[in-house]
């Protein structure tokens, strides 16, 4: 099959969000320099179709918004020729890169989302730590001391536009997600979720009540890109974009020591998938939103 058959006249074009990520890796060049890289993923859905991947190595010294400009140029016409169209979002989730990374998509007509809901590039990153730069020259094994420490910023209270009436920590069987595509929604966001998980491992999540807000609820939470639910000093936080965190609720001790077992034993056994779903009442059989959430080790990368 040639390129020319993969076009819009000819089939339906693949669409997805990207993902992107441009930093040093564990390999130092001939040169005596940090080995820098970009890597592009297509955002996974929940069907777990096809990935766009893309890979571009960096020379040190032109690690800026011009060399990268013009890389994007090179991922989206490689794209295109794999029959995918034009990304709708770029999410980048280093807040030292974005900066640069604005700049650069700027460029080439991209809207940039500063999120850490970039689970497609966290598992990639993840293999490639894994099973490809070990094996590089040059590699640097062991434990690297970080560029900076991140401080993270104290928990806000959570927007009058997104309390709801009421809540409750629940859980579903992985069984149970696996339906979820098939669920009436008004807002979602859906993750895959690995085959050989036991369809009995039960995912903690939060669920919200407004008999009369739900919809606006939703449509709040959908632009805020929900990562990861949390617990710290007896408070139910909800972390979302590149750095927001928000507080959902306070919890006595020993109902937040149940909801953190919940979460860390989903971490351990459930690859760190929670959810948040919204529903005008607890009766409602419908959700007006939902969204898969994921508790990843980014510190690693």
């Amino acid at each position: 099959m040639t390129n020319a058959s993969l076009g819009p006249e000819n089939n339906k074009l693949k669409t997805a969000d990207w993902e992107l990520d441009f930093f040093s890796r564990p390999i130092i060049e001939i040169d005596g320099k940090k080995r820098w890289e970009l890597l592009i993923s297509s955002t996974q859905d929940f069907s777990g179709g096809e990935t766009f991947r893309w890979v571009k190595q960096c020379p040190a010294n032109e690690v800026n918004s011009i060399w990268l400009s013009q890389s994007l140029q090179e991922a989206l016409k490689e794209a295109k020729a794999q029959g995918w169209a034009t990304p709708k979002k770029l999410r980048c989730w280093r807040a030292s890169m974005k900066t640069m990374i604005r700049k650069a998509a700027d460029k080439v007509g991209l809207e940039v989302l500063e999120s850490r809901r970039t689970f497609s590039l966290f598992e990639w990153l993840k293999q490639r730590e894994k099973d490809v730069y070990p094996n590089e020259a040059g590699y640097i094994s062991g434990p690297i001391p970080p560029s900076k420490v991140d401080i993270l910023n104290q928990p806000e209270p959570l927007p009058e536009a997104l309390r709801g009436d009421a809540w409750s920590f629940s859980s579903l069987s992985v069984g149970n997600l696996r339906e979820a595509k098939e669920w009436p929604m008004e807002f979602n966001s859906l993750l895959p979720i690995r085959e050989s998980l036991d369809e009995t491992i039960q995912i903690p999540g939060l669920r919200l009540f407004s008999q009369t807000r739900s919809l606006a609820v939703s449509a709040w939470l959908s632009g805020v890109e929900p990562v990861r639910l949390l617990v710290e000093k007896n408070q139910l936080l909800l972390e979302a974009g590149q750095e927001d965190r928000w507080l959902v609720t306070d919890m006595n001790k020993d109902y937040a020591h149940q909801v953190e077992l919940q979460l860390c034993e989903a971490r351990d056994h459930a690859d760190g998938i929670q959810f948040i779903a919204i529903q005008s009442s607890p009766e409602e059989e419908k959700f007006t939103g939902f969204w898969m959430l994921k508790d990843m080790n980014t510190s690693l990368f």
